[in-house]
């Protein structure tokens, strides 16, 4: 017996079960107690650049005024951007942001750059030694960096400097004592290390079948997959050299080559303007939260990464 088109669609349907939205499970001790110390961690962290940003639009009576209270962190009273306005008739700041802006960009171009050369020797080319070659490279870690300042200024003043039209003794006063050298980094050869370390070697053995020297190797498959770590070593090289203070100290005099966190003491000269010191902090710091924003995705990743294969 066969069953019509017409059989079916007057078939009785059955009532439809409703489906019951899906509940979260509700908060355990722990996950409360997690979330009260995440809250409590972003108030420590962002509560004094709250303070920062509200004081800049404030005199300085009412910085000192609103002092111990929450008056502090909301932008209530006599606002204006009278701070702003002053930064600049104070200090020639374009000058000293666009130092900074070179300085820094060139440190993490040339620091990826020569970095990420070095671990690539280090991880995927066999040569004795370099087991040894890694870890010398680590210990200097262990070194602060004032501990070399003097040494190292002296260095860098017996080094001939060609300034566009004679070779003169000395790279104090230039871009160049603040940019070479910082550009190699322990940190960061480790950071690219880990992460070459990771790819698959057969990935090598491939391109050197077809033929692919070393340097096509770098150029062409390990570098395009380090994306993470090419993110993660450009934060953590522009944050020191964006706010570098003590070096760009002892070795600029001119302010055509002074960076943005020296300019910061024009404003502690004569009398001191909390108000414009403010507003002159907040400025420089947008790059860096700029910078942190444009690539957190890519910083998260490399470091979760780094410490599930650790």
């Amino acid at each position: 017996m066969t069953t019509s088109v017409t059989d079916i669609s007057h078939a009785p349907v059955a009532p439809a079960i409703p489906v019951e939205p899906e509940r979260k499970p509700p908060r355990s001790g722990r996950g409360v107690l997690l979330l009260v110390l995440k809250i409590a961690l972003a108030l420590v962290f962002g509560l004094p650049l709250v303070f920062m940003i509200v004081s800049s639009f404030k005199p300085d009576q009412q910085i000192f005024g609103d002092l111990g209270g929450i008056q502090a962190f909301l932008p209530v009273g006599n606002l204006s951007f009278s701070n702003y306005l002053g930064v600049f008739d104070r200090v020639p700041f374009a000058q000293f942001l666009l130092n900074s802006i070179i300085i820094s960009v060139s440190t993490v171009v040339l620091g990826i750059i020569i970095n990420s050369m070095a671990a690539f020797a280090l991880s995927r080319m066999r040569m004795p030694g370099r087991k040894w070659a890694l870890g010398v490279v680590l210990a200097t870690l262990i070194v602060p960096f004032e501990v070399m300042a003097l040494p190292l200024l002296w260095e860098v003043n017996q080094l001939p400097y060609f300034d566009g039209t004679q070779i003169i003794q000395g790279w104090l006063d230039t871009y160049t004592v603040q940019i070479v050298p910082f550009v190699a980094s322990a940190f960061s050869i480790f950071l690219f290390y880990q992460y070459f370390d990771s790819i698959p070697r057969e990935l090598d053995e491939a391109a050197r079948v077809d033929g692919a020297g070393w340097f096509r190797i770098y150029r062409s498959i390990i570098m395009p997959l380090a994306g993470p770590a090419i993110a993660t070593v450009a934060i953590l090289t522009f944050l020191p050299a964006w706010n570098q203070y003590l070096w760009p100290l002892m070795v600029t005099q001119s302010e055509s080559v002074r960076p943005a966190m020296v300019g910061i003491d024009y404003f502690k000269q004569l009398n001191t303007s909390w108000g414009q010191i403010m507003a002159y902090a907040t400025i420089i710091t947008v790059p860096v939260l700029g910078l942190f924003i444009a690539f957190q995705r890519s910083f998260v990743n490399s470091i979760a990464s780094q410490g599930l294969k650790g």
